[in-house]
């Protein structure tokens, strides 16, 4: 029962995280750990509760969506999904014991690109321009990667398509969360067809993170967007460091 509160509390909290600035999933999977959930399975089981958050994101977003520069959404959808499956068999196929040793280079890969991704985006803006067909490649890559893990890929998204689009980075939310969401559904279809999921863990913290989505939302409109920039940083580094510490810590 005791780790039941736990998820849920991680739900909520995770879901509230994802409202204001992403990173949820540095609090789920940690929690899901804690829990007794094994490492990849734990992976699965937080891909899953965060994705009906993540769905409603992308259909409130619907009206904005469009091509990415000369890039059809038709074609960067259909290369995520099929990077989405890529990524989640490869979750399924790592090894726990594997998994623990490159989940902190993950969530540090994640931390970095939550704390300097969208203004490292803007300088590359500004010197680069790339072409259709490499932002493809690139998109299939963080496809993978958001199938396998997928923190903070929707920054990582935004950067790349700033290199092809013109449009203020804000008018890219539509098409990040739609695409972020279809990386996650291929995931979450193979996680569930593959038996991956502990059901009880992920529905009480489905549950949380909803809850925690629509509090978030709400918390968003009054508190200073530094304040819940650097509290999101916070936690991320503190997460990191631990997985870190645990990976590779003296008592290994």
């Amino acid at each position: 029962m005791n780790n039941l509160f736990l998820v849920a509390g991680a739900g909520l909290l995770a879901g509230g995280m994802n409202a204001l600035a992403g990173g949820g999933s540095f609090v789920t999977l940690p929690a899901l750990i804690a829990a007794g959930v094994p490492s990849v399975q734990a992976n699965a089981s937080s891909t899953v509760a965060l994705y009906p958050g993540g769905l409603a994101s992308a259909w409130a977003y619907r009206d904005g969506l469009g091509p990415i520069g000369a890039v059809s959404l038709r074609g960067l959808l259909f290369t995520t999904l099929i990077g989405g499956i890529v990524g989640a068999m490869l979750l399924l196929l790592t090894p726990s014991t594997t998994f623990d040793i490159v989940v902190p280079w993950l969530l540090l890969v994640a931390s970095v690109a939550l704390a300097f991704g969208r203004r490292f985006g803007e300088w590359m803006r500004a010197r680069w321009h790339i072409g259709r067909a490499a932002v493809l490649v690139v998109q299939f890559a963080l496809g993978v990667y958001g199938g396998y893990f997928g923190g903070a890929v929707g920054i990582m998204m935004m950067a790349v398509w700033g290199l092809l689009d013109s449009r203020e980075l804000k008018l890219l939310n539509a098409p990040r969360t739609l695409l972020v969401s279809a990386a996650n559904t291929m995931a979450v279809v193979v996680f569930i067809a593959a038996r991956a999921v502990h059901w009880q863990e992920t529905i009480v913290m489905l549950v949380g993170a909803l809850l925690g989505g629509y509090g978030g939302a709400l918390v968003g409109r009054r508190a200073p967007a530094a304040v819940i920039r650097y509290g999101t940083l916070l936690v991320t580094g503190c997460i990191t460091i631990a997985f870190f510490l645990r990976a590779y810590g003296v008592g290994r």
